[in-house]
């Protein structure tokens, strides 16, 4: 088992139009989490501490601006028809590549096309959302995932719920945040029967026990453990 990371945080990127539950779903998870072990730490980050309006008019206020720069072992991106303008967001970009190595790059969803963008995932395998909405399934739009492919031509893409590529880890399917949460917990250290506990308080046993079987884990360049890989 990875050795446990004492007070292990986890940062929060929250931006217009950020889909609701992309970044609400980890966040839950920590929550809870945080009844069994109060050291762990979860907060929003914004690009500056303006209150940010994300899907659906839910507006939220970061805990810290990039100029902060907060000390986090995580950095998560959520989905949303935000990141059609994060794609262009140069100060997105550079507060990310100026994260230490240390700092896992995470996203859910269309989060991923940021990493994609700047050129983190040449080479790597991820994942993105499969299932298009209305306007993405029609001639005027396109599947996430396939989007992914043409924003990120070297990535290597994958259609498993979530796909550890070591520091780069994504998420596909708006409600797969959950996973992320709970995924997160097991990379900071902590064991099944923590991460266990924490489902069975949140209701979602029997959905962690689904999805946790289609986890893609690449080590070194190799695959380590395959489920449901496309």
């Amino acid at each position: 088992m990875t050795q446990k990371i004492a007070g292990f945080r986890l940062g929060i990127y929250v931006f217009k139009d950020a889909e609701v539950i992309d970044y609400a779903a980890p966040y839950g998870v920590f929550s809870v989490a945080r009844r069994f072990d109060p050291e762990l730490d979860v907060f929003l980050v914004g690009e500056t501490l303006r209150p940010t309006q994300t899907q659906a008019g839910l507006t939220v206020l970061p805990n810290y601006g990039f100029i902060d720069r907060p000390s986090m072992n995580a950095f998560l991106i959520p989905g949303g028809f935000g990141t059609r303008q994060e794609l262009h967001n140069g100060n997105l970009h550079h507060f990310i590549r100026q994260l230490p190595e240390s700092c896992l790059l995470t996203s859910v969803c269309t989060g991923s096309w940021i990493y994609g963008k700047i050129g983190l995932l040449d080479g790597l395998p991820a994942t993105n959302r499969k299932e298009p909405d209305r306007l993405e399934a029609s001639n005027f739009g396109k599947v996430p995932i396939d989007r992914l492919a043409e924003i990120a031509p070297a990535c290597r893409i994958r259609r498993s719920r979530l796909v550890d590529a070591g520091r780069i880890i994504t998420a596909g399917g708006i409600a797969s945040g959950m996973e992320m949460g709970f995924y997160l917990l097991k990379r900071a250290g902590y064991d099944d029967a923590f991460v266990n506990e924490v489902a069975r308080t949140m209701e979602y046993q029997k959905a962690y026990d689904l999805y946790r079987a289609d986890i893609e884990v690449v080590g070194h360049g190799t695959v380590a453990a395959v489920s449901n890989a496309a």
